[in-house]
């Protein structure tokens, strides 16, 4: 099977809820981005999505990038006002995921507020066994971001999918082929796992991948612990933290991983606001080099 080096795109994620999603698509796509993945937090609001389709597409127009996936984040098994508008948010967005050139809706897996993860399952199987199917039936993958939103095992109020022996229990709960993880490195330096050999573990489920690091600050682990009053972890932009993504990409290619690796930005403590695109440039380039180079460099003949 031929193989090329756009068998993972280097792009970002770009916020679906602003004034003019276009024209940020359009300022940006200069910088050499090849994916974006558009994302709302909690609600599509007043968005009309078959206009952002196509208003997106337009300003892709010829270049070669793509659209990764769509994303919402919000807590789709609860019954609050803004979880029912999160659910019906997933719903729009996998019927209508090929308006925008994509086969893939991402997001948490919500989760029973204030409960262990053991107690969402029933909850989990009810919700997303009908969207898995919804899903498929459009052709349509589901990836589940690994973020913890700052719960933990026995409570939390968004994600039960952030630790892998939660996957464990929500992939036996309800094995669908389409249903499978948006991961990164930083989620898991959090808990001070190890990502290589969870790529190799979890590469079949592995649908996405958000270019999002982090720095472990073991100097204040040793002196204050990590429930103390100082961060004992950074979030950080992939370039700046302490992640060998150069070691991921890698992993990901021999595990046979095709698709994207997009950017979130708005986290790194350093890089931000006025530094924003900045240091998303710099881990552009920095994951570009990882993968291998910008551009592909044919064989002697």
């Amino acid at each position: 099977m031929a193989r090329s080096l756009l068998d993972i795109r280097i792009g970002t994620m770009v916020r679906g809820a602003i004034a003019n999603p276009a024209d940020y698509v359009r300022s940006i796509l200069p910088h050499g981005f090849e994916s974006i993945q558009p994302f709302f937090w909690q609600t599509l609001g007043n968005i009309d999505i078959k206009r952002l389709a196509a208003e997106i597409r337009e300003a892709i127009g010829d270049s070669d990038v793509t659209v990764s996936s769509l994303a919402i984040f919000g807590n789709p098994l609860e019954s609050g006002d803004l979880d029912r508008q999160t659910l019906a948010g997933w719903e729009v967005l996998i019927d209508n995921a090929h308006l925008f050139g994509a086969n893939m809706v991402t997001g948490f897996t919500g989760r029973v507020r204030g409960k262990p993860i053991e107690d969402s399952l029933p909850r989990f199987r009810e919700v997303w066994g009908p969207l898995a199917q919804r899903a498929r039936d459009k052709g349509v993958k589901i990836a589940f971001e690994n973020c913890a939103m700052n719960g933990n095992w026995q409570a939390g109020d968004w994600n039960i999918a952030h630790n892998p022996d939660a996957w464990e229990l929500m992939f036996d709960a309800l094995p669908a082929d389409n249903l499978g993880l948006e991961w990164e490195p930083c989620h898991q330096l959090v808990y001070l796992i190890d990502p290589i050999p969870q790529i190799r573990k979890w590469a079949s489920k592995i649908f996405h991948v958000h270019g999002k690091d982090a720095t472990v600050r073991w100097d204040v682990v040793r002196e204050h612990g990590v429930f103390g009053k100082f961060p004992f972890v950074q979030m950080r932009t992939p370039g700046f933290g302490d992640s060998d993504w150069t070691r991921i990409v890698s992993e990901l290619r021999l595990a046979g991983f095709t698709g994207a690796i997009d950017i979130e930005g708005w986290h790194d403590p350093v890089y931000r606001e006025e530094l924003e695109m900045t240091g998303q440039v710099r881990a552009l380039n920095y994951l570009k080099d990882c993968r291998g180079g910008a551009r592909a460099i044919g064989n002697p003949v």
